[in-house]
Protein backbone atom coordinates (compact mmCIF):
# COMPACT_ATOMS: atom_id res chain seq x y z
CA UNK A 1 0.00 0.00 0.00
CA UNK A 2 2.76 2.41 0.07
CA UNK A 3 4.29 1.45 -3.03
CA UNK A 4 1.04 2.32 -4.65
CA UNK A 5 1.23 5.95 -2.77
CA UNK A 6 4.71 6.25 -3.92
CA UNK A 7 4.69 9.84 -6.03
CA UNK A 8 5.75 9.02 -9.56
CA UNK A 9 9.95 9.51 -11.04
CA UNK A 10 10.32 13.43 -11.74
CA UNK A 11 12.60 13.82 -14.92
CA UNK A 12 15.30 16.64 -14.84
CA UNK A 13 14.23 19.85 -17.13
CA UNK A 14 16.94 18.73 -19.72
CA UNK A 15 15.43 15.62 -20.46
CA UNK A 16 12.21 16.92 -20.72
CA UNK A 17 13.83 19.79 -23.50
CA UNK A 18 15.45 16.44 -25.13
CA UNK A 19 12.34 14.82 -25.82
CA UNK A 20 10.27 17.70 -27.16
CA UNK A 21 13.26 18.23 -29.71
CA UNK A 22 13.20 14.53 -30.32
CA UNK A 23 9.34 14.17 -31.27
CA UNK A 24 9.74 17.50 -33.12
CA UNK A 25 12.10 15.82 -35.44
CA UNK A 26 10.65 12.71 -35.71
CA UNK A 27 7.60 14.30 -37.25
CA UNK A 28 9.12 16.42 -39.32
CA UNK A 29 10.87 12.98 -40.52
CA UNK A 30 7.94 11.26 -41.04
CA UNK A 31 6.21 14.39 -42.90
CA UNK A 32 9.46 14.29 -45.25
CA UNK A 33 9.27 10.80 -46.55
CA UNK A 34 5.58 11.17 -46.68
CA UNK A 35 5.43 14.01 -49.08
CA UNK A 36 7.97 12.14 -50.84
CA UNK A 37 6.29 9.03 -50.87
CA UNK A 38 3.30 11.05 -52.39
CA UNK A 39 5.04 13.10 -54.97
CA UNK A 40 6.49 9.41 -55.91
CA UNK A 41 2.95 7.52 -56.33
CA UNK A 42 1.65 10.68 -58.39
CA UNK A 43 4.83 10.04 -60.61
CA UNK A 44 4.25 6.52 -60.73
CA UNK A 45 0.34 6.96 -61.38
CA UNK A 46 1.22 9.11 -64.58
CA UNK A 47 3.71 7.08 -65.58
CA UNK A 48 1.39 3.63 -65.18
CA UNK A 49 -1.26 5.48 -66.75
CA UNK A 50 0.62 6.44 -69.98
CA UNK A 51 2.45 3.20 -70.08
CA UNK A 52 -1.21 0.95 -69.73
CA UNK A 53 -2.86 3.62 -72.42
CA UNK A 54 0.01 3.22 -74.73
CA UNK A 55 0.07 -0.57 -74.25
CA UNK A 56 -3.72 -1.00 -74.50
CA UNK A 57 -3.33 1.30 -77.78
CA UNK A 58 -0.71 -0.74 -79.23
CA UNK A 59 -2.82 -4.11 -78.34
CA UNK A 60 -5.57 -2.39 -79.98
CA UNK A 61 -3.34 -1.93 -83.37
CA UNK A 62 -2.21 -5.72 -83.09
CA UNK A 63 -5.77 -6.69 -82.85
CA UNK A 64 -6.75 -5.02 -85.56
CA UNK A 65 -3.66 -6.20 -87.60
CA UNK A 66 -4.86 -9.63 -86.84
CA UNK A 67 -8.04 -9.00 -87.73
CA UNK A 68 -7.14 -8.12 -91.58
CA UNK A 69 -4.38 -10.70 -91.55
CA UNK A 70 -7.02 -13.71 -90.55
CA UNK A 71 -9.55 -11.67 -92.93
CA UNK A 72 -7.26 -11.93 -95.99
CA UNK A 73 -6.37 -15.61 -94.98
CA UNK A 74 -10.15 -16.12 -94.84
CA UNK A 75 -10.69 -14.64 -98.56
CA UNK A 76 -7.76 -16.54 -99.58
CA UNK A 77 -9.34 -20.11 -98.35
CA UNK A 78 -12.95 -18.94 -99.13
CA UNK A 79 -11.79 -18.28 -102.80
CA UNK A 80 -9.80 -22.11 -102.79
CA UNK A 81 -12.59 -23.47 -101.35
CA UNK A 82 -14.90 -22.22 -103.90
CA UNK A 83 -12.56 -23.44 -106.56
CA UNK A 84 -12.23 -27.15 -105.18
CA UNK A 85 -15.68 -27.45 -104.54
CA UNK A 86 -16.87 -25.87 -108.47
CA UNK A 87 -13.63 -28.40 -109.47
CA UNK A 88 -15.14 -31.63 -107.57
CA UNK A 89 -18.70 -30.62 -109.36
CA UNK A 90 -17.42 -30.90 -112.78
CA UNK A 91 -15.10 -34.20 -112.32
CA UNK A 92 -18.11 -35.91 -110.93
CA UNK A 93 -19.61 -35.21 -113.94
CA UNK A 94 -17.10 -36.62 -115.74
CA UNK A 95 -17.36 -39.48 -113.23
CA UNK A 96 -21.05 -40.14 -114.31
CA UNK A 97 -19.65 -40.19 -118.02
CA UNK A 98 -17.04 -42.90 -117.49
CA UNK A 99 -19.79 -45.14 -115.41
CA UNK A 100 -22.34 -44.46 -118.43
CA UNK A 101 -19.28 -45.87 -120.92
CA UNK A 102 -18.47 -48.59 -118.53
CA UNK A 103 -21.49 -49.33 -118.36
CA UNK A 104 -22.48 -49.44 -122.43
CA UNK A 105 -19.31 -52.15 -122.79
CA UNK A 106 -20.85 -54.51 -121.04
CA UNK A 107 -23.81 -56.02 -122.74
CA UNK A 108 -21.82 -55.51 -126.15
CA UNK A 109 -19.42 -57.82 -124.47
CA UNK A 110 -21.63 -60.39 -122.91
CA UNK A 111 -23.23 -61.22 -126.31
CA UNK A 112 -19.97 -61.64 -127.89
CA UNK A 113 -19.35 -64.00 -124.97
CA UNK A 114 -22.64 -66.29 -125.09
CA UNK A 115 -22.18 -68.75 -128.18
CA UNK A 116 -22.05 -72.47 -126.96
CA UNK A 117 -21.44 -75.85 -127.43
CA UNK A 118 -19.87 -76.75 -131.17
CA UNK A 119 -21.20 -73.48 -132.54
CA UNK A 120 -18.35 -72.04 -130.66
CA UNK A 121 -16.17 -72.30 -133.75
CA UNK A 122 -13.43 -70.62 -133.98
CA UNK A 123 -14.54 -69.21 -137.60
CA UNK A 124 -14.26 -65.10 -138.71
CA UNK A 125 -16.81 -64.40 -136.42
CA UNK A 126 -15.18 -65.46 -133.75
CA UNK A 127 -12.47 -63.60 -134.99
CA UNK A 128 -13.92 -60.98 -134.98
CA UNK A 129 -15.51 -60.93 -131.52
CA UNK A 130 -12.44 -61.91 -130.11
CA UNK A 131 -10.78 -58.74 -130.99
CA UNK A 132 -14.19 -56.65 -129.91
CA UNK A 133 -14.08 -59.04 -126.87
CA UNK A 134 -10.24 -58.14 -126.56
CA UNK A 135 -10.64 -54.13 -127.70
CA UNK A 136 -14.22 -54.50 -124.54
CA UNK A 137 -11.95 -55.84 -122.31
CA UNK A 138 -9.00 -53.01 -123.00
CA UNK A 139 -11.49 -50.43 -122.76
CA UNK A 140 -13.56 -51.45 -119.54
CA UNK A 141 -10.23 -52.14 -117.94
CA UNK A 142 -8.72 -48.86 -119.08
CA UNK A 143 -12.21 -46.91 -118.38
CA UNK A 144 -12.13 -49.43 -114.46
CA UNK A 145 -8.71 -47.73 -113.76
CA UNK A 146 -9.53 -44.10 -115.18
CA UNK A 147 -12.69 -44.70 -113.06
CA UNK A 148 -10.46 -45.57 -110.14
CA UNK A 149 -7.98 -42.70 -110.28
CA UNK A 150 -11.22 -39.98 -111.12
CA UNK A 151 -12.86 -41.50 -107.40
CA UNK A 152 -9.50 -40.83 -105.92
CA UNK A 153 -9.06 -37.88 -107.30
CA UNK A 154 -12.61 -36.59 -106.11
CA UNK A 155 -11.74 -38.49 -102.38
CA UNK A 156 -8.49 -36.08 -102.62
CA UNK A 157 -10.72 -32.82 -103.67
CA UNK A 158 -12.95 -33.36 -100.51
CA UNK A 159 -9.59 -34.09 -98.46
CA UNK A 160 -8.42 -30.83 -99.55
CA UNK A 161 -12.02 -29.21 -99.23
CA UNK A 162 -12.40 -30.86 -95.75
CA UNK A 163 -9.10 -29.12 -94.64
CA UNK A 164 -9.88 -25.73 -96.05
CA UNK A 165 -13.37 -25.96 -94.62
CA UNK A 166 -11.64 -26.69 -90.84
CA UNK A 167 -9.36 -23.95 -91.02
CA UNK A 168 -12.09 -21.84 -92.18
CA UNK A 169 -14.13 -22.59 -89.68
CA UNK A 170 -11.37 -22.03 -86.91
CA UNK A 171 -10.27 -18.74 -88.56
CA UNK A 172 -14.06 -17.58 -88.18
CA UNK A 173 -13.82 -18.25 -84.72
CA UNK A 174 -10.78 -16.69 -83.85
CA UNK A 175 -12.29 -13.90 -86.06
CA UNK A 176 -15.15 -14.08 -83.85
CA UNK A 177 -13.17 -13.93 -80.58
CA UNK A 178 -10.95 -11.11 -81.91
CA UNK A 179 -13.79 -9.25 -83.04
CA UNK A 180 -15.20 -9.68 -79.28
CA UNK A 181 -11.56 -8.43 -78.11
CA UNK A 182 -11.77 -5.60 -80.73
CA UNK A 183 -15.10 -4.29 -79.05
CA UNK A 184 -13.93 -4.71 -75.81
CA UNK A 185 -13.38 -1.03 -73.34
CA UNK A 186 -12.70 -0.25 -69.93
CA UNK A 187 -15.96 0.32 -68.89
CA UNK A 188 -17.39 -2.99 -70.51
CA UNK A 189 -19.57 -4.64 -68.33
CA UNK A 190 -18.42 -7.74 -69.01
CA UNK A 191 -14.72 -7.39 -68.50
CA UNK A 192 -13.47 -9.24 -65.15
CA UNK A 193 -10.31 -10.51 -63.65
CA UNK A 194 -8.37 -13.87 -64.59
CA UNK A 195 -5.70 -14.84 -62.73
CA UNK A 196 -4.18 -17.76 -64.72
CA UNK A 197 -5.26 -15.78 -68.03
CA UNK A 198 -1.38 -14.85 -68.75
CA UNK A 199 0.17 -18.44 -68.28
CA UNK A 200 0.49 -20.08 -71.55
CA UNK A 201 -1.38 -23.41 -71.86
CA UNK A 202 -2.41 -24.95 -74.88
CA UNK A 203 -0.72 -26.19 -78.08
CA UNK A 204 0.23 -22.40 -78.96
CA UNK A 205 1.82 -22.11 -82.53
CA UNK A 206 4.28 -19.67 -83.88
CA UNK A 207 2.88 -17.14 -86.50
CA UNK A 208 5.26 -18.06 -88.83
CA UNK A 209 3.44 -21.83 -88.34
CA UNK A 210 -0.25 -20.30 -88.40
CA UNK A 211 0.85 -18.68 -92.01
CA UNK A 212 2.67 -21.67 -93.32
CA UNK A 213 -1.03 -23.90 -91.86
CA UNK A 214 -2.91 -22.17 -94.11
CA UNK A 215 -0.86 -21.35 -96.82
CA UNK A 216 0.07 -25.56 -96.76
CA UNK A 217 -3.39 -26.04 -97.28
CA UNK A 218 -4.16 -23.41 -99.95
CA UNK A 219 -1.53 -25.08 -101.70
CA UNK A 220 -3.08 -28.48 -101.66
CA UNK A 221 -6.08 -27.38 -102.66
CA UNK A 222 -4.07 -25.89 -105.65
CA UNK A 223 -2.39 -29.35 -106.51
CA UNK A 224 -5.52 -31.09 -106.50
CA UNK A 225 -7.37 -28.91 -108.69
CA UNK A 226 -4.75 -29.27 -111.21
CA UNK A 227 -4.70 -32.08 -110.87
CA UNK A 228 -7.82 -32.38 -111.28
CA UNK A 229 -7.88 -30.36 -114.68
CA UNK A 230 -5.00 -32.75 -116.05
CA UNK A 231 -7.04 -35.51 -115.48
CA UNK A 232 -10.48 -34.35 -116.96
CA UNK A 233 -8.45 -33.56 -120.53
CA UNK A 234 -7.25 -37.14 -120.18
CA UNK A 235 -10.72 -38.74 -119.75
CA UNK A 236 -11.78 -36.55 -122.79
CA UNK A 237 -9.26 -37.97 -124.30
CA UNK A 238 -9.78 -41.69 -123.15
CA UNK A 239 -13.76 -41.81 -124.23
CA UNK A 240 -13.28 -40.19 -127.39
CA UNK A 241 -9.84 -42.60 -128.43
CA UNK A 242 -12.40 -45.37 -126.97
CA UNK A 243 -15.25 -44.96 -128.96
CA UNK A 244 -13.77 -44.81 -131.89
CA UNK A 245 -11.71 -48.03 -131.26
CA UNK A 246 -15.20 -49.78 -130.44
CA UNK A 247 -17.23 -48.32 -133.53
CA UNK A 248 -14.34 -49.69 -136.05
CA UNK A 249 -13.82 -53.15 -134.50
CA UNK A 250 -17.96 -53.40 -134.24
CA UNK A 251 -18.51 -52.50 -138.29
CA UNK A 252 -15.93 -55.37 -138.77
CA UNK A 253 -18.14 -57.82 -136.69
CA UNK A 254 -21.43 -56.77 -138.46
CA UNK A 255 -19.63 -58.23 -142.05
CA UNK A 256 -18.68 -61.64 -140.26
CA UNK A 257 -21.97 -61.84 -138.35
CA UNK A 258 -24.10 -61.62 -141.46
CA UNK A 259 -21.90 -64.58 -143.22
CA UNK A 260 -22.37 -66.55 -140.52
CA UNK A 261 -25.97 -66.37 -140.10
CA UNK A 262 -26.66 -67.70 -143.32
CA UNK A 263 -24.20 -70.87 -142.72
CA UNK A 264 -25.73 -71.99 -139.48
CA UNK A 265 -29.33 -71.49 -141.16
CA UNK A 266 -28.24 -74.34 -143.71
CA UNK A 267 -25.98 -76.51 -140.98
CA UNK A 268 -30.18 -75.99 -138.83
CA UNK A 269 -31.87 -76.81 -141.71
CA UNK A 270 -29.47 -80.09 -142.34
CA UNK A 271 -29.87 -81.08 -138.61
CA UNK A 272 -33.72 -80.95 -139.02
CA UNK A 273 -34.13 -83.47 -141.93
CA UNK A 274 -31.49 -85.45 -139.99
CA UNK A 275 -34.23 -85.29 -136.72
CA UNK A 276 -37.17 -86.26 -138.86
CA UNK A 277 -35.52 -89.34 -139.79
CA UNK A 278 -34.73 -90.78 -136.53
CA UNK A 279 -38.17 -89.58 -135.27
CA UNK A 280 -39.48 -92.05 -137.92
CA UNK A 281 -36.95 -94.60 -137.16
CA UNK A 282 -37.81 -94.60 -133.19
CA UNK A 283 -41.51 -95.08 -134.06
CA UNK A 284 -40.60 -98.54 -136.22
CA UNK A 285 -38.31 -99.59 -133.58
CA UNK A 286 -41.26 -98.71 -130.58
CA UNK A 287 -43.30 -101.07 -133.17
CA UNK A 288 -40.89 -103.80 -133.21
CA UNK A 289 -40.47 -103.91 -129.19
CA UNK A 290 -44.11 -103.94 -128.90
CA UNK A 291 -44.00 -107.09 -130.89
CA UNK A 292 -41.54 -108.58 -129.27
CA UNK A 293 -42.71 -108.37 -126.27
CA UNK A 294 -46.24 -109.78 -127.17
CA UNK A 295 -44.65 -112.64 -128.73
CA UNK A 296 -42.93 -113.13 -125.05
CA UNK A 297 -46.02 -112.69 -123.11
CA UNK A 298 -47.66 -115.00 -125.58
CA UNK A 299 -44.96 -118.19 -124.78
CA UNK A 300 -45.75 -118.08 -120.80
CA UNK A 301 -48.76 -120.21 -121.67
CA UNK A 302 -47.75 -122.71 -123.93
CA UNK A 303 -44.74 -123.36 -121.43
CA UNK A 304 -46.53 -122.85 -118.11
CA UNK A 305 -48.82 -126.11 -120.06
CA UNK A 306 -45.95 -127.96 -120.49
CA UNK A 307 -44.12 -127.61 -117.19
CA UNK A 308 -47.26 -128.40 -115.35
CA UNK A 309 -47.76 -131.21 -117.71
CA UNK A 310 -44.28 -132.26 -116.45
CA UNK A 311 -44.98 -131.80 -113.24
CA UNK A 312 -48.24 -134.04 -112.94
CA UNK A 313 -46.61 -137.28 -114.83
CA UNK A 314 -43.72 -137.05 -112.15
CA UNK A 315 -46.47 -138.46 -110.04
CA UNK A 316 -47.24 -141.25 -111.67
CA UNK A 317 -47.03 -144.79 -109.41
CA UNK A 318 -44.40 -147.48 -109.88
CA UNK A 319 -43.80 -148.69 -112.58
CA UNK A 320 -46.14 -146.35 -114.83
CA UNK A 321 -43.26 -143.64 -114.32
CA UNK A 322 -42.25 -144.51 -117.94
CA UNK A 323 -40.02 -142.42 -120.15
CA UNK A 324 -41.89 -142.72 -122.59
CA UNK A 325 -42.54 -140.72 -126.03
CA UNK A 326 -44.51 -138.29 -124.39
CA UNK A 327 -42.59 -137.34 -121.69
CA UNK A 328 -39.66 -136.41 -124.11
CA UNK A 329 -41.37 -134.79 -125.87
CA UNK A 330 -42.64 -132.35 -123.37
CA UNK A 331 -38.64 -131.85 -121.91
CA UNK A 332 -38.14 -131.05 -125.65
CA UNK A 333 -41.19 -128.69 -126.00
CA UNK A 334 -40.03 -126.85 -122.11
CA UNK A 335 -36.66 -126.43 -123.45
CA UNK A 336 -37.37 -125.42 -126.91
CA UNK A 337 -40.11 -122.84 -126.11
CA UNK A 338 -37.75 -121.50 -122.75
CA UNK A 339 -34.81 -121.19 -126.10
CA UNK A 340 -36.97 -119.28 -127.69
CA UNK A 341 -38.16 -117.13 -124.91
CA UNK A 342 -34.63 -116.16 -124.49
CA UNK A 343 -33.70 -115.48 -127.97
CA UNK A 344 -37.03 -113.05 -128.03
CA UNK A 345 -35.35 -111.24 -124.83
CA UNK A 346 -31.93 -111.14 -126.33
CA UNK A 347 -33.84 -109.57 -129.44
CA UNK A 348 -35.95 -107.41 -127.49
CA UNK A 349 -32.88 -106.10 -125.25
CA UNK A 350 -30.93 -105.07 -128.76
CA UNK A 351 -34.11 -103.54 -129.83
CA UNK A 352 -34.76 -101.88 -126.78
CA UNK A 353 -30.69 -100.52 -126.51
CA UNK A 354 -31.15 -99.23 -130.78
CA UNK A 355 -34.51 -97.43 -129.10
CA UNK A 356 -32.32 -95.87 -126.25
CA UNK A 357 -29.93 -95.27 -128.87
CA UNK A 358 -32.25 -93.28 -131.39
CA UNK A 359 -33.53 -91.61 -128.25
CA UNK A 360 -29.70 -90.25 -127.90
CA UNK A 361 -29.17 -89.23 -131.52
CA UNK A 362 -32.78 -87.69 -131.00
CA UNK A 363 -32.06 -85.74 -127.99
CA UNK A 364 -28.20 -84.97 -129.58
CA UNK A 365 -29.80 -83.88 -132.91
CA UNK A 366 -32.36 -81.61 -130.54
CA UNK A 367 -29.94 -80.04 -128.81
CA UNK A 368 -27.79 -79.42 -131.38
CA UNK A 369 -31.12 -77.68 -133.01
CA UNK A 370 -31.55 -76.05 -130.41
CA UNK A 371 -27.65 -75.07 -130.10
CA UNK A 372 -28.11 -73.28 -133.96
CA UNK A 373 -31.75 -72.10 -132.83
CA UNK A 374 -29.50 -70.75 -130.10
CA UNK A 375 -26.65 -69.22 -131.83
CA UNK A 376 -29.35 -67.97 -134.43
CA UNK A 377 -30.85 -65.80 -132.07
CA UNK A 378 -27.37 -64.45 -130.49
CA UNK A 379 -26.66 -63.93 -134.18
CA UNK A 380 -29.74 -62.45 -136.19
CA UNK A 381 -31.22 -60.91 -133.05
CA UNK A 382 -29.67 -60.51 -130.44
CA UNK A 383 -26.34 -59.37 -132.45
CA UNK A 384 -27.28 -58.55 -136.39
CA UNK A 385 -30.83 -56.59 -134.88
CA UNK A 386 -28.94 -54.38 -132.07
CA UNK A 387 -25.93 -54.11 -132.96
CA UNK A 388 -27.06 -52.27 -136.70
CA UNK A 389 -28.93 -49.96 -134.28
CA UNK A 390 -26.65 -49.90 -131.64
CA UNK A 391 -24.71 -46.54 -131.67
CA UNK A 392 -21.22 -45.93 -129.78
CA UNK A 393 -21.59 -42.68 -127.69
CA UNK A 394 -18.45 -40.84 -126.41
CA UNK A 395 -19.93 -39.65 -123.38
Amino acid sequence: MARLLQAPPKFHPSEWDIANKMQCASTESQKSRSEHMMAESWRLLDETEKTTQKTQSDVNKKIEQRREEIKFWKRELDNKLEQIVHETEVLLTFKTRLEKSLESCKEPLLVAQKRAGIDLVHDKVEEELLKEAEVLQGVIALLGRTLEQTNEQIRLNRSAKYNLEMDLKDKFTALMIDDYCASLTNNAPDIRCADNAVKIEGNFVSPEDWISFSNINVEKADKQRNNSLALRVLIDGILSQTANDMRKQCEMVNVAFRKRVKEVKDAKHKLETLLAVVLDETASQEVNIAALKKAIADKEGPVKVAQTRLQARNHRPTVELCYDTVQDRLINEVQEITKNIQRLKDTLAQAEAELKGLSRRQLSLEEEIQIKENTLYIDEVLCLEMRESVYINNF
